[in-house]
Formats: C-alpha cells, structure tokens, sequence
C-alpha cells in the first residue's frame, strides 16, 4: 500500500469533521487531501506539437478527432500519461489513486474526443508530448494504459518501432489490455461471449453508417457494466463517500451518452486495425513494464484472447523488464476487467511497487 500523505492535524481534523465516522483510515485521508486539492485538471496547451501539425496538415486526421489532454502540475520527478479505454474518460478511470499518482509527479489525462477518433493524430499526441516531457523538462513520463488504451500505446509502440524511433519512457503500465478486436471476440464464433463483444459485434458488422438502435445498445452495455460494478454499496462505502459515488457516475454516464455514432464507429474501427502481437514486433520498450490482467476478466476478454496468452507467457519479448501479474482481492468481490474504481487499492499495491523500480533505476543511472 502507497504510503499516506499526512496532512497537518487541524486542517485534517477541520475538513473530516463532516465525513462518516465509519470510513476506513485512508479513504478518510484520501478525502480530506480532495478537499484541499480538489481534483481540478486544466486544459494542457502543448509547447510542441509538430507531429500532430503533420497530420493535420496531410488531411489525415480533423482537429474534431484531437484528444481533448488535461493535466495537473506537482513538482515530483516522474510524470504520468493516463490513456483511458472506451470508457470512463481516464479522469475518471483513476479518480481514486490520483492523489498517489500525483506524488510521483504530473499527471496528464488523455480522454478521447466525442464526435470522432483518429488513431493516427492520438499517435501524434503521444509523440509531441513525450518529446515536450522528455525533452523540455528532461522527465521521461511513465504511460498508464487501460484496456483499449494499451491497444492505442501498443500500436503506437508498434508503429515507431518500425520507423526505429523508440520512445524515451521512464515505464510503461497495461491494466487489464485489449489489443485487438480478437481479444473481444473469437474468430468464427456464431454470438460474442463477452459483454464489450456484444457491444462491439455490431460496429463491424454494419461495415459503414450505424443505426441509432446500435449505438443506443453499445451505450446500455457499456452503462451496466458501470453498473455492475457499483452494486456492492457496502465495498463502495470502504473507498468513497455517497457524494463522491454520485459525482462519478454522473460522469461516467455522460461520457457514455455524450459519444455519437462516429465517434463509437471510429474508436471500434481503430480497434479492428490494430494487429495481435507476433514475433516480427521485436522489443517494443525496454523501460521497466507491468501488465495488470484482473482475476475475472471473463466479461470482457474471451478465454482464447491472443494477447493474454501472449503477454502471460512471453511478454519480456517485447518487453525485456516486464512483470505481469493477475490482481486478485482476496477479501471481497473479484476484480473485474480494468476495475481502477472499484478495485483501487488493489492494484495500487502493484503500481506502488512498479513507481519504486522506476526511481530505483533513475537513480542508478543518475549516480
């Protein structure tokens, strides 16, 4: 577990004087530091931006399919890029650790445009602003991917590989990864097994325009299984106050419901373009890696998904300091796929370890 950040005793005592007495010890301390630091991210205004001005420029991409990147600033030394999945927004995908994320340093939240999605001008996003922390503020950025987001960075990964441009990270994070559209849905299969096949099936199939039943389908799936996660009340009330529950899901919703036809048709086709991991791939990143898979990813991930069996039994061929473990909760509901929210604290007790090898290694090769 992340160590806490103590607040001063008046202050703490002041801002939790209105919490339940019943919650747990850090989610008191977590909620107290919220509220002098309430999570604010601002709109990030890059000082570089060549690469996505390239495919502007070329007319590959609409400034509508621009990643929409928040930040927020702390003096730590080892930034962090959040690239969500489909859904919630990565603000939201990591609300609950952000105050420890924060400690390591920056944080940038990349959350995807609404009315479109251009996997290529996403790419140029991540090239501009790791070369901006890279370069500008001598930080590599450690990128935490969730889900279809590790399919966004592996594909990107993938692509400087092959022009021989790796990048300069300080480390790389996959939570619970899809890579491909194989890891939804199997080959040949008469109905999707999982629940984001079901809501993907449909996209691909319509091969063009979308009708509003399908896209009205897509947001119910993606809803309940927000849903799903949020019935325990009595774990929820172990990691958040009901206000806080509230203003979550209020989010998550609307992000659901603010995505149209294009921009749903477009993230899935980016999806179906990226290829299953192979061999010719080579070493993607050599900065120290760590793939998270849940315990129970059955909903999400098909049994024969390429890339879990992939990254479970040879993921240092792509990653020579990789680590991948499965996150279980051994006193309460099972982990779900990508559960940040709901399962926070138990996959922070990885990523706590995994911010410790990093400065490690900064340090060693500092000395």
């Amino acid at each position: 577990m992340p160590a806490l950040s103590f607040l001063p005793a008046i202050s703490l005592l002041t801002l939790a004087s209105n919490l339940p007495a019943a919650l747990p010890l850090r989610t008191l301390f977590r909620t107290a530091e919220y509220k002098l630091r309430p999570p604010r991210p601002l709109r990030f205004q890059p000082q570089v931006s060549a690469a996505q001005d390239r495919v502007l420029g070329q007319g590959i991409a609409g400034p509508h399919q621009r990643a929409d990147i928040a930040w927020e600033e702390r003096k730590g030394s080892v930034p962090t890029i959040v690239v969500g999945g489909f859904v919630p927004d990565a603000t939201e995908a990591v609300y609950l650790m952000r105050g420890y994320l924060l400690r390591q340093g920056s944080l940038f939240y990349f959350n995807y445009p609404r009315h479109g999605f251009s996997a290529e001008l996403i790419f140029a996003q991540l090239d501009d602003l790791v070369e901006e922390l890279t370069g500008t503020y001598g930080q590599p950025p450690v990128i935490l991917s969730v889900s279809f987001g590790s399919g966004v960075v592996l594909e990107w990964l993938k692509r400087r590989s092959h022009k021989g441009r790796s990048p300069e990270l300080a480390g790389l994070m996959m939570v619970s990864p899809v890579l491909c559209v194989e890891d939804l849905l199997t080959p040949g299969e008469p109905k999707p097994t999982t629940l984001l096949g079901r809501a993907v099936k449909p996209y691909l199939d319509a091969k063009g325009a979308v009708s509003s039943a399908i896209v009205e389908k897509s947001r119910t799936i993606f809803a309940k299984m927000f849903e799903a996660g949020a019935q325990n009340k009595d774990a929820l009330r172990l990691i958040m106050t009901r206000g806080e529950l509230s203003r979550l899901k209020d989010a998550v919703i609307s992000t659901i419901n603010g995505i149209d036809a294009t921009g749903a048709t477009e993230r899935v086709q980016a999806l179906s373009d990226f290829s299953p991991l192979s061999s010719e791939h080579g070493v993607l990143c050599d900065a120290p890696t760590l793939i998270m898979f849940a315990e129970k990813e059955g909903a999400v991930i098909t049994e024969g998904s390429p890339s879990m069996a992939t990254l479970q039994s040879s993921p240092r061929t792509y990653f020579p300091q990789a680590h991948c473990k499965v996150v279980s909760n051994s006193q309460g509901s099972p982990v779900q796929h990508a559960s940040l929210i709901f399962h926070c604290f138990n996959f922070l007790i990885p990523i706590a370890g995994f911010y410790r090898n990093v400065k490690i290694q900064r340090a060693r090769r500092a000395a």
